[in-house]
């Protein structure tokens, strides 16, 4: 470890000077006008890689933005690592919220505060850094390829494209990811597992036009009401969700790792309070961090229909809308899931009304084994950095694109991440706790080591 900090605190200014010209470029993927900044930072990406020693890189074209590609294969018998990054960051809106120019990179109160300080940028320049630690010191004992994506965070729609184009250039044995974050500074975590989603439009029409609900009301049904019990007859009173053949594909997370999850620091107190509920809910026989990361759920996003303007209005309304997502678990096909409630919806309506439920999009599920060379790696990395053995998570959220990579490219991916929950990352006053970014520049040269020690047991 002597060798890797000296290596960070002789070149950290550097170091940040080259993530503040990464910063200062306002590659906002969702926003036309911001197009040109998007190669702009592809070709500092690409100038990134080579400085820090790749063999080469380029910039791709894609039907949206670019991708940067980089690597340094030093022997194509020796494992393979590709590391994944997104160049692209969210939109600064509030503005005047902020209390920085969110693309000037200020450091204060020992955090760098910008857009992208955190999410992706920061997270992933440090693999940049240790890459380039790892060449200079003569360390690198397997191949390494980069894939830096601008369409992150607009849902990736052209990276499945580019991963079955260029499918034998990104071959690896893993792909390594820091977009995600860490339980507390001084608690690592490795999230294993993301949730996958399904979501739904639902419409419900009883007669033909909004009627007068003292002449109608009584003998004509209120899809508003119509619509609620439908909804109702979807999850029981314990949260068991009801659409038949729901859980039978779920792969049970084991007792081992249901152990090691629930070691991470938790407060149901603290939980109620920060939300305002003097009481959970959730299905039973499982925890609260349980029911977040390794359980299904069923949610109504939205719900309307009627009158809803100031004062009253008379109103037995003609029609009701809601819209409706799942999270799902590793196991279960969004696709598949996604024909089930609409089958299921359609066979509890009643006939009073009509019924349409449009499966508006959803998004598979991903979960790294504990068992993995990949988990044990950065598990052993982690713990000689911060002298604490990780703790495995499971998150809520869903990050399309990982199990997509598994799909196309075959390839399990560890997410390593650094970030904290304070970091308001896509919120105005995005910073990083220049701690954690020098700590994952010293993380991952570690993550390479024991990877290879790994794969060759």
């Amino acid at each position: 470890m002597n060798e890797i900090n000296n290596y960070v605190e002789t070149h950290k200014q550097r170091f940040l000077d080259e993530l503040f010209e990464l910063i200062r470029i306002p590659s906002i993927s969702s926003q036309p006008e911001h197009k040109p900044d998007m190669y702009r930072a592809a070709e500092l990406w690409k100038d990134i890689l080579l400085k820090a020693g790749a063999d080469k890189a380029e910039v791709y074209e894609t039907e949206g933005n670019p991708v940067t590609y980089g690597e340094k294969i030093i022997d194509p018998n020796a494992p393979t690592v590709l590391v994944y990054a997104h160049m692209d960051v969210m939109p600064v809106d509030p503005i005047e919220l902020w209390n920085t120019n969110p693309f000037e990179p200020v450091v204060k109160d020992g955090r760098i505060w910008a857009r992208g300080a955190d999410d992706d940028k920061g997270q992933g320049f440090m693999h940049a850094k240790a890459f380039e630690y790892l060449v200079h010191s003569g360390k690198l004992e397997c191949n390494v390829k980069f894939l830096i994506e601008g369409e992150e965070e607009v849902g990736s729609p052209n990276l499945p494209a580019f991963c079955k184009k260029y499918k034998e250039m990104l071959q690896s044995d893993v792909i390594l990811v820091s977009d995600t974050s860490m339980i507390a500074s001084d608690t690592p975590s490795i999230t294993t597992g993301l949730r996958g989603l399904a979501y739904w439009q639902v419409e419900v029409t009883g007669p033909n036009a909004d009627l007068h609900s003292g002449l109608f009301g009584g003998a004509v049904a209120n899809p508003i009401n119509v619509l609620s019990k439908m909804i109702a007859q979807t999850m029981d009173e314990n949260g068991k969700i009801l659409i038949p053949g729901f859980y039978d594909d779920i792969i049970e997370v084991s007792q081992e790792e249901r152990k090691l999850m629930a070691k991470a620091p938790f407060s149901l107190d603290k939980f109620k309070s920060e939300i305002g509920i003097a009481e959970e809910f959730g299905e039973a026989g499982y925890s609260t961090n349980e029911r977040t990361g390794i359980r299904p759920t069923f949610d109504v996003c939205g719900i309307w229909g009627g009158y809803t303007g100031e004062g009253a209005k008379t109103v037995l309304p003609s029609k009701a809308y809601a819209k409706i997502s799942t999270r799902l678990v590793p196991g279960q096909d969004h696709d598949k899931v996604g024909k089930m409630f609409v089958e299921y919806f359609n066979s509890i309506a009643p006939e009073t009304v009509k019924v349409k439920v449009e499966y508006l999009h959803g998004g598979p599920s991903y979960v790294c084994p504990i068992d993995f060379a990949g988990y044990k790696a950065a598990e052993k990395a982690y713990t000689e950095v911060y002298g604490k053995q990780p703790i495995p998570v499971r998150s809520g959220g869903s990050i399309p694109i990982i199990a997509t990579f598994e799909e196309i490219l075959g390839t399990k991916s560890v997410l390593m991440g650094f970030g904290l929950s304070t970091d308001a990352i896509h919120s105005p006053n995005e910073n990083y706790p220049l701690e954690q970014f020098y700590n994952g520049i010293k993380t991952i040269p570690l993550f390479y080591k024991y990877f290879v020690e790994e794969v060759k047991k």
